[in-house]
């Protein structure tokens, strides 16, 4: 079903939406800054070490794969201590190299089923669906774990063009039993909509590498035990 031949979702979906009981709490997924060097990997220690973390993404760009897994394979050490999910951004060929849990992929990064052939049964696969329902219905077809919808908020993590509304969570999650992701420009303090809307994860970047990291985390984890 294309996009325009959905029925349009209003606010009003968003705010008569009910969290199914059966439906895990709504969880934090960090995702890194372009840079990982210097101190990084003792941040990223601090931070998951501040309250629970589901998955940490690996995000680094325009260095070669070599350079991205020597960057990558202290963090990922982090992540395996804590059993906190080591996903890496946009590279099947790296997930593989590194024995990473999971990919995740941008629209113009692959196909999942591909992904799927070559990371295996057990990898968690998420797509970037920006704000359409049918893109997250076709990843969700395609074998993804979990969809991902943003940016709901302004943010200078990456561009952006998309602006979809809470709705498209409640939406989702009311229909679909696969996770959703919120993205984008996501703070302690604007927090509190998506996941009221339905959102699974949080996905989370400068609000947490800007500041204190462990001092984000455990603003994160107020908002989140008390949704």
């Amino acid at each position: 079903m294309d996009e325009e031949d959905l029925p349009p979702l209003g606010p009003e979906f968003a705010a008569q939406f009910v969290r199914d009981d059966r439906r895990p709490p709504c969880q934090l997924y960090l995702i890194s800054p372009l840079d990982v060097t210097g101190g990084f990997a003792d941040r990223l220690a601090r931070a998951l070490d501040a309250g629970p973390v589901a998955a940490f993404q690996f995000r680094v760009k325009e260095v070669d794969q070599h350079e991205a897994a020597r960057l990558a394979e202290p963090l990922q050490r982090i992540c395996t201590d804590r059993e906190v999910a080591f996903i890496v951004n946009d590279s099947v060929s790296l997930a593989k190299r590194l024995g990473a849990d999971g990919v995740h992929l941008g629209q113009g990064d692959g196909d999942p089923r591909e992904a799927r052939a070559i990371l295996g049964p057990s990898a968690q696969i998420g797509v970037t669906c920006h704000d359409s329902r049918h893109l997250a219905m076709e990843a969700g077809e395609a074998g993804a774990d979990y969809v991902a919808f943003g940016a709901f908020y302004p943010t200078l993590t990456k561009e952006t063009r998309h602006r979809p509304d809470p709705a498209i969570l409640s939406w989702w999650t009311t229909l679909f039993e696969l996770p959703c992701v919120a993205i984008g420009g996501i703070t302690p303090d604007n927090a509190a909509p998506l996941i009221a809307a339905g959102a699974d994860f949080l996905a989370v970047s400068a609000a947490v590498w800007n500041s204190d990291e462990a001092e984000a985390v455990q603003r994160f984890q107020s908002v989140l035990a008390g949704a």
